[in-house]
């Protein structure tokens, strides 16, 4: 027999045979079923870690809108301790923003302070244009609330803004950027009399 025959034998024996079949069949599934794994882990954490910043933000408002001030800590610094101690730790406390803005009403949430529009009248502020300084702060703002915890029946937003960091860079470019998601979540309550 010719070697192109040999070949020819040896190859349809080999072609036959399925004893290795479940071999090749679990090299071309593994891959795709650990990266699906692998993105479910990383979705769940995800949620987890926003579940926990909303229910941590809810307790906090809670506790800002009694206007009590703990010996030794402001109400803000105890605002903080509480988001830190809901978010069993989950959270880098060192890398969270957390804001508290104060208004009058809840109408007045998110609108600028008003100001005179002069020519060129354009509808938006120009430097230089009068404007009533409703926060206080010496500068017209987009957002006329006070950054604090705000007085006896003032409407306080509380936000959150965290940047979560991927345990893997497979979901970045749908879920994030740059290995991060930003958790954002907010709430707005008025302050009991106090």
């Amino acid at each position: 027999m010719s070697d192109n025959g040999r070949m020819r034998v040896l190859c349809q024996r080999l072609w036959k045979r399925e004893d290795g079949s479940s071999g090749v069949e679990f090299a071309l599934v593994v891959m795709p079923f650990v990266l699906t794994v692998i993105g479910i882990i990383e979705v769940a954490m995800i949620l987890f870690a926003d579940v926990l910043l909303e229910g941590a933000l809810r307790d906090a408002s809670r506790f800002g809108v009694t206007g009590q001030v703990p010996a030794g800590m402001t109400r803000e610094a105890m605002i903080k301790n509480i988001i830190g101690q809901r978010t069993i730790g989950l959270i880098n406390m060192n890398k969270i923003k957390i804001e508290t803005l104060s208004y009058a009403n809840f109408s007045d949430i998110g609108k600028p302070e008003p100001f005179v529009d002069q020519p060129p009248l354009n509808g938006k502020y120009d430097q230089g244009e009068p404007f009533t300084d409703v926060n206080g702060n010496g500068k017209w703002d987009a957002d006329q609330g006070k950054s604090d915890a705000g007085a006896s029946g003032a409407v306080v937003v509380y936000r959150v803004s965290y940047d979560w960091p991927l345990l893997t860079g497979l979901l970045s470019p749908i879920l994030g950027s740059a290995g991060y998601v930003h958790l954002r979540v907010s709430t707005a309550v008025r302050n009991e009399p106090f």
